[in-house]
């Protein structure tokens, strides 16, 4: 082969220039080189301790329930006991008047429900503390700080609600709804209606004196303002009526009684909502 001054000189014995060109890759003369061996797989001791599978979030979160129903039974059984005071209580407004049962185990059915009822009323909290005990882990603490909050308020507007239905609203509707009879029509009042006509009403208002934290929520991401809701407060007006109507008994007497209580939560709720979209533009 012809050398040219471009030619890089190469010693016979030169071990590159045995095999081949600098810049082709080398073969082993034994074989094709093996596969890189697969990394170990973890183990368990490298593993983070702190995570959980599916499997193990189903596990706590049947134990969750599972604890809230136990609870809820224990609150059942204990405030069996005080079931005749409890349903003294109830009969409290129409005392005068006495309450009645037609069936056999009508009295049974209903202190068993007032006892059911009266433990998920006391026990609430701790249900609502595990259940968010549950979702804490998952949460920032930005949202952290948000939720806490959210869930102490949320349970706090529900009894203030009820509270206010039995102590203030019921004694009222039912001095109200007695007062159409007459000397040859006297009030007979079935303990087992009287019991789900006092339950729907206290659940009713528990429900609607959410108000203000539902638009505490809307106000928060956006999708309320104070002016949204000035503007169409006489569409809010017709609306609350309308839901009164749908949530009590159909009898006017409680449909103002809710009414009037909305629309004061209501006109409430546009300050909340002017503090928080002020707050919301602090922070833009």
């Amino acid at each position: 082969m012809e050398r040219t001054p471009d030619t890089p000189e190469r010693e016979p014995w030169d071990e590159d220039y045995a095999h081949g060109p600098l810049d082709q890759p080398q073969g082993d003369a034994s074989g094709p080189p093996e596969p890189p061996e697969p990394p170990e797989p973890p183990t368990p001791s490298d593993e983070d301790p702190g995570a959980m599978g599916l499997l193990d979030h189903l596990a706590e979160l049947r134990s969750v329930l599972f604890q809230s129903a136990l609870a809820g039974l224990a609150a059942t059984i204990l405030c069996w006991f005080w079931s005749a005071s409890l349903l003294d209580l109830l009969i409290l407004p129409i005392k005068d008047q006495g309450v009645y049962f037609t069936a056999p185990n009508e009295a049974f059915l209903v202190r068993l429900k007032i006892s059911a009822a009266v433990g998920l009323f006391v026990v609430a909290p701790f249900i609502f503390f595990k259940l968010y005990g549950f979702v804490l882990p998952g949460l920032y603490g930005k949202e952290r700080k948000v939720v806490t909050p959210l869930l102490l308020s949320t349970t706090l507007l529900f009894y203030t609600g009820v509270a206010f239905a039995f102590l203030v609203v019921i004694p009222q509707v039912m001095r109200f709804l007695l007062s159409f009879g007459t000397e040859v029509m006297e009030p007979l009042i079935g303990v087992g209606p009287y019991f789900g006509f006092v339950t729907r009403l206290c659940l009713a208002f528990g429900l609607v004196f959410q108000l203000p934290l539902l638009v505490l929520v809307l106000s928060a991401i956006g999708l309320v303002n104070p002016r949204m809701l000035l503007r169409t407060w006489r569409y809010a007006i017709v609306l609350i009526f309308i839901l009164s109507a749908a949530l009590t008994p159909p009898d006017i007497a409680s449909q103002i009684m809710m009414a009037g209580p909305v629309l004061v939560l209501y006109f409430g709720s546009v300050l909340v909502s002017l503090v928080v979209t002020r707050r919301r533009g602090n922070e833009d």
